[in-house]
């Protein structure tokens, strides 16, 4: 049943490793393609494959078995490519085109694309900001996921393909690694937890949307359960929070004060962004259901028992 069968691309990572325990719970087939795993916890429904995008060998094998591929590898963050803009060609877009040369060999696959609603939108005049506002980037790795975005849409205008496009704000929750870039709630935390002082770029006035995990995995089970869906979504909690708001938060959930020094904002730092994700709330029922004060407090209880 190739429904019943699911390809994850850059697999390994935080959003991977649990949408594939979450799926192997519902009696998927899970296939993960990735280069790395941060997790060794291993379902019998889970298949690994160590590779790349363009492993044709691997693809060519596991594509005619699967219905849906979820693309989430993603080798770069705001701030490694910002001197380096060719870093996004080589490692996030040359990878997906790539695939594409061979997807398009297998017909009535739907593939699901975890983009970003954090970096796509620049600065947007009024939020909460939906999919039809202007695209405008501030760092090479958004405008990377802008040109990948583009060559799937052009992808998906042939009729045996189908594309889903997916613009989660910052999601968060156990198990998140602690990554340089990435993850400002899990930062905070990790020296909460090491009692270290934190770097915060700008006054820490700069809002965020953030979403926690289950909830991003709840979006993209309710989007495999549409095959033939072509459709953009923004996928967030539609609260805005500041750095300093989320700092009091933390503070107040986990007892203890975190230690921060404030630096000079960078040119690639979004001073705004909460998503307005009415799109998919209309088309499929969804709803984050998570407060952030109860993700922040079961992301702290994990962290405290590794």
């Amino acid at each position: 049943m190739r429904e019943k069968n699911i390809l994850l691309l850059g697999g390994g990572g935080f959003i991977g490793t649990a949408l594939a325990r979450c799926l192997c719970e519902k009696k998927f087939n899970v296939h993960i393609l990735s280069r790395h795993f941060y997790s060794q916890q291993i379902d019998s429904n889970m298949i690994f494959h160590r590779g790349s995008l363009d492993n044709r060998e691997i693809l060519e094998r596991v594509l005619p078995e699967c219905q849906t591929v979820i693309h989430l590898a993603s080798s770069t963050t705001p701030g490694s490519s910002s001197r380096q803009p060719s870093l996004e060609a080589d490692q996030n877009i040359t990878p997906t085109l790539h695939f594409l040369d061979i997807l398009q060999n297998f017909k009535n696959i739907h593939m699901i694309f975890v983009s970003s609603g954090g970096t796509l939108y620049g600065n947007p005049e009024t939020t909460p900001v939906d999919e039809t506002k202007p695209l405008s980037p501030l760092s090479f790795h958004g405008a990377g996921k802008v040109a990948i975005e583009t060559f799937l849409r052009t992808f998906s205008t042939f009729p045996e393909n189908t594309t889903t496009i997916v613009r989660p704000s910052n999601v968060y929750g156990p198990e998140q690694p602690l990554r340089s870039g990435f993850g400002v709630i899990r930062t905070m935390l990790e020296h909460i937890r090491g009692g270290t002082v934190m770097e915060i770029w700008g006054d820490g006035t700069s809002v965020r949307d953030f979403l926690y995990i289950d909830d991003m995995l709840s979006a993209l089970i309710c989007l495999i359960n549409l095959p033939r869906d072509n459709n953009t979504y923004n996928v967030g909690s539609g609260i805005g929070y500041s750095l300093n708001r989320l700092k009091e938060i933390i503070e107040s959930v986990c007892g203890k004060k975190l230690d921060a020094i404030y630096r000079p904002s960078r040119k690639t730092d979004v001073n705004t962004i909460v998503l307005d994700s009415s799109r998919l709330i209309r088309k499929t029922k969804w709803y984050p259901a998570v407060s952030i004060e109860q993700g922040i407090e079961r992301t702290w209880k994990c962290l405290k028992n590794q």
